[in-house]
């Protein structure tokens, strides 16, 4: 076990003839005394300065590895963003790819559709032409035929000539 400053300043010793100086040694060991204290107190101050120092390192020591966790953790989220990211964008552009093909089958249906009206229509049409062409002819040809000059007669000349009938 050390020593203390008190074990030191109680400290006796045997008496012989002839000895030391009695006030010297006393003066000597209060010296030692201060110089004992003074080495325990400063001791004391740097272990204690010493687990300070302990104590903050173990402090920035957890902050470490909390931020070195934390940047893990970011990482990670990052990249499952960033995957999520590259999921949704090939989902919309297939999305869209699909509504393309639906948009131009519905344009090709439609246009189909419209082609068929359109070829309906001049079959109509050519129908219509065919029969107001027949129906002009027989006009035309009731006009050329004499049955015109018959009606064409004045109402006089018909009563005379059915008077002449009558008679």
């Amino acid at each position: 076990m050390p020593l203390t400053p008190l074990d030191i300043h109680n400290k006796e010793f045997t008496r012989g003839f002839r000895g030391y100086d009695e006030d010297e040694v006393n003066e000597f060991l209060d010296q030692i005394i201060k110089d004992y204290e003074m080495v325990i107190r400063e001791k004391k101050e740097l272990y204690d300065r010493v687990q300070e120092l302990e104590d903050k390192l173990t402090h920035f020591s957890n902050i470490e590895t909390t931020l070195n966790k934390s940047i893990l953790v970011a990482q990670e989220t990052a990249e499952d963003v960033k995957r999520n990211a590259d999921k949704e964008a090939k989902l919309i552009i297939k999305e869209s790819e699909k509504n393309a093909d639906r948009i131009i089958n519905e344009a090709l249906a439609k246009s189909r559709k419209v082609s068929l009206e359109i070829e309906e229509l001049k079959k109509q049409a050519s129908v219509y032409r065919t029969r107001f062409r027949m129906l002009l002819e027989a006009q035309l040809e009731m006009l050329n035929n004499d049955d015109w000059d018959d009606l064409s007669q004045t109402a006089e000349e018909r009563e005379e000539e059915e008077s002449y009938e009558n008679i």
